[in-house]
């Protein structure tokens, strides 16, 4: 068939040398016309429709980033010219991993592809494996625990890796879990516990990856435990040596809001539920010996050893799971805000922990109180059980999400957790003002355009628009924003507000993607192989991607990924051969396949 490729970007893509791919298209088979169009082309579909007609063209290869942006012109312009419309196809860089290394190749081989009417998948099949049996599952957080526990109950060995003193992850500090307010801790740590307890899972906390050679089926891996100075299987949690630490520091787990001693166990529920020692704030560590030691004289189980070196663990796996998860964006850059500088302006994680029943406040939304420090002789702000209610919140979307000075993306689950707060609210505090300020509700699972109707009937003054800034004005905060359904600015005073913050990549996935050799997409998640058929899967193979760590999403649809991610995994091992590295495929390889099926 006459074939024309038309070169269209709708991102800047550094990685891939158009001209180069244009002048491999040149010379396939059947290409009568190859256009670079450039960056986001204003495309005409008469003209198109001309030159169709002009070149006598059977066939339209859209090529680039993201060419599906522009096949309603393609095939506008097709049918105008009297040619078939289903013989407008796509080549796309980004769906087809041409990035890395690779990009150039495999640029290259999806348009081949695409020029021979060939799906790239069926071509693009790397050799198979022998499999080792247990599994390397790095992140403790659901995702991280719903696949390992499907793996270990069908009878596998897993490895668990958590870089912190517990699993349990983000999950493990909400209240409640949205559309349905039901409780997270009830959902979670029933699991946490049978991770815990299962044979065929070995938990190592405290634990980062820091090396990982071999092959598909046969990884080698090396991880550093740092140590936790009090022995896991001895301790049993009795808080004696906790009560005579001298050393306070900052709650990760509460999100900054209170404080925890430098030996400590991280929540109630914590797995293991044992106390470890913080080497960042403990005297004894930081004197090197010198001072303090009170915990040990304390324990009547004489489980701590505050000399405990790290160690390194040496691991064989046959497949490997990223579940790393997320954070939230760094507030403090967004100044309009307030944040840091007015005490009651929170983050999403901040208000959780405030809200959590098992939180310092005991579950009551309160405002921060000053106190003088008798320690540091200064005032400080904190949250006291016997605060004071706010009498009008704010919460607003969006903070530091879809807005291209910090991330374009959407977070996707902001809307419904914010949605979440203000029920909250209202159910703690049922004479407050609420207000939402929101750009576009993005209500998209089930039930939750349900939700989101149910909260605006429950009373929240809900605003659609900008928010501008928050200011103090006469000692009282004030909210000022667009409300763009009424065409009009407004202001409100709030004693609270509550930041919706975007999401981003964990502080280990940049270090993670040299170790493992995963290529992260332009926002720093990791990529996936293909996001449309193959949502799991990474260039290497045996190496999975579940969870948050591959994009925001949401408790349902990361639990839906990591049960997939496990099946993937056990396919594999069952059938005793795995899927070898995607750049184990050359060019030549893919061409000679693509000829062969297109002769069938």
């Amino acid at each position: 068939m006459r074939t024309g490729i038309f070169f269209c970007q709708v991102d800047e893509n550094t990685l891939i040398n158009t001209d180069a791919v244009a002048k491999y298209a040149a010379n396939l088979q059947g290409v009568e016309l190859v256009r670079i169009l450039g960056l986001r082309p204003r495309l005409d579909a008469e003209n198109l429709s001309t030159l169709i007609q002009s070149k006598a063209l059977d066939r339209i290869i859209i090529a680039g980033d993201m060419p599906g942006y522009y096949k309603p012109v393609f095939t506008k312009a097709m049918a105008q010219a009297g040619g078939d419309p289903a013989e407008v196809r796509l080549a796309s860089f980004r769906e087809h991993g041409a990035q890395g290394e690779q990009a150039l190749d495999r640029a290259k081989a999806t348009v081949a592809c695409a020029s021979m009417a060939v799906p790239f998948s069926l071509v693009a099949t790397p050799r198979r494996n022998p499999v080792h049996h247990a599994t390397l599952v790095i992140g403790g957080g659901i995702a991280g625990i719903q696949a390992s526990l499907e793996i270990a109950n069908a009878g596998k060995h897993v490895y668990l890796v958590e870089q912190t003193g517990t699993i349990g992850g983000h999950m493990a500090m909400f209240d409640k879990t949205f559309p349905t307010l039901d409780c997270a801790a009830c959902i979670l740590t029933p699991k946490m516990v049978s991770v815990g307890q299962h044979d065929m899972i070995h938990l190592l906390t405290n634990s980062k990856v820091t090396e990982v050679s071999g092959k598909p089926g046969a990884y080698r891996v090396k991880i550093r435990q740092r140590a936790r100075r009090v022995d896991v299987n001895a301790c049993v949690a009795c808080n004696l040596c906790s009560e005579v630490c001298p050393v306070k520091v900052e709650s990760a787990f509460d999100s900054g809001i209170s404080l925890r001693k430098a030996i400590y166990i991280p929540f109630p529920q914590a797995v293991p539920n044992a106390y470890l020692i913080d080497e960042e704030s403990c005297t004894y560590v930081l004197s090197e010996g010198q001072k303090c030691g009170v915990c040990v004289k304390k324990c009547p189980k004489e489980c701590i050893n505050l000399d405990e070196p790290d160690t390194d663990t040496d691991l064989e796996v046959g497949n490997i799971i990223i579940a790393t998860g997320y954070e939230l964006l760094d507030v403090g850059k967004i100044e309009q805000y307030g944040y840091g500088k007015y005490p009651n302006v929170l983050t999403s994680l901040e208000f959780e922990r405030l809200t959590n029943a098992s939180g310092t406040t005991g579950g009551r939304i309160v405002t921060k109180t000053k106190q003088f420090n008798k320690k540091t002789q200064k005032d400080e702000w904190i949250f006291s059980k016997d605060g004071v209610p706010p009498r009008s919140v704010a919460i607003i979307h969006c903070v530091g999400s879809r807005n291209k000075k910090y991330n374009a993306y959407c977070s996707r689950v902001c809307c419904m957790y914010s949605l979440k707060f203000a029920h909250l609210i209202r159910e703690k505090i049922p004479n407050v003002k609420c207000y939402e300020f929101y750009i576009d509700m993005r209500a998209f699972g089930k039930g939750y355009e349900e939700f989101a109707e149910r909260i605006r009937h429950e009373g929240t003054f809900v605003v659609r628009g900008h928010t501008t800034k928050v200011e103090m004005k006469h000692e009282q905060m004030s909210v000022r924003g667009e409300d763009i359904m009424n065409d009009r600015i407004v202001e409100f005073p709030v004693d609270m507000v509550v930041l919706a913050v975007g999401l981003v990549p964990s502080a280990e996935t940049e270090n993670l993607s040299r170790i493992l050799g995963i290529s992260r997409d332009p926002d720093g998640w990791f990529s996936e192989l293909d996001y449309n058929g193959n949502p799991t899967d990474t260039e290497r193979g045996g190496i999975y991607v579940a969870g948050m760590c591959q994009g925001p999403k949401d408790i349902p649809d990361t639990v839906a990924q990591a049960s997939a991610v496990a099946a993937g995994v056990l396919r594999s091992i069952t059938s005793g051969r795995g899927i070898g590295h995607m750049d184990s495929v050359p060019l030549s390889e893919i061409e000679a396949r693509a000829k062969i099926l297109q002769t069938i």
